[in-house]
């Protein structure tokens, strides 16, 4: 005679239905969360790949904003280019090396306007300038006469010292003095002269 299969009591068909919920449910070794919509995600990774991608963008901005800081403090710091003063230049109109001269003053700061005369010696003895002192390009500048190729630094220097002189000079035109630049160099001096004559070494250079 054949026995018949037991079947489970009620009580044993609930037991098996609460195991699922009793205990947490992994898929492929991976642990599985329920979330409350019902939907359920592995290990919270979505979130973690959230959290990352937001902390990346917020270094972003803030490199970006540190660099802005930095660009700006750096402009503040970087004082303006000083305005030394004006000068009137006077110069024949071919000269070359008067207008690198000129250049090289500009960018020491000095607001230049230029004179093209014709008979530069007639501005020389106008102004006191002595014959064995005279190079190309004479130069007024705070009540001083500044013959020749006279680096910029000597003539900021003159007007702070106000000296009781005529003026400054670099007699003829010596390589290597600004707006002379060019192959090789040779020592020069600057000289202050009065109007009677007189001279004395003001610089070597």
């Amino acid at each position: 005679m054949s026995r018949r299969k037991q079947r489970p009591t009620s009580a044993e068909r609930n037991a098996r239905r609460e195991v699922p919920e009793a205990h947490e449910v992994r898929k492929a070794g991976r642990p599985v969360e329920a979330r409350p919509n019902g939907r359920r995600s592995r290990g919270g990774r979505s979130d973690v790949r959230r959290t990352g991608t937001r902390g990346r963008r917020l270094g972003v901005v803030a490199v970006a904003l540190i660099a802005a800081l930095l660009g700006v403090g750096w402009w503040l710091a970087t004082p303006a280019p000083a305005h030394a003063g004006e000068i009137t230049v006077y110069k024949s109109p071919t000269c070359q090396c008067c207008e690198l001269w000129l250049r090289h003053m500009r960018r020491a700061g000095f607001e230049v306007t230029e004179r093209n005369v014709p008979d530069m010696a007639a501005i020389k003895t106008e102004h006191g300038v002595p014959g064995t002192l005279a190079s190309c390009h004479t130069t007024l500048v705070g009540g001083y006469v500044v013959e020749g190729h006279v680096p910029a630094d000597l003539v900021v220097r003159l007007l702070d010292e106000q000296p009781a002189v005529a003026g400054l000079a670099v007699p003829g035109m010596p390589v290597g003095s600004p707006g002379m630049e060019g192959i090789g160099r040779q020592p020069y001096e600057v000289l202050t002269f009065t109007r009677d004559g007189g001279t004395a070494v003001y610089a070597r250079r």
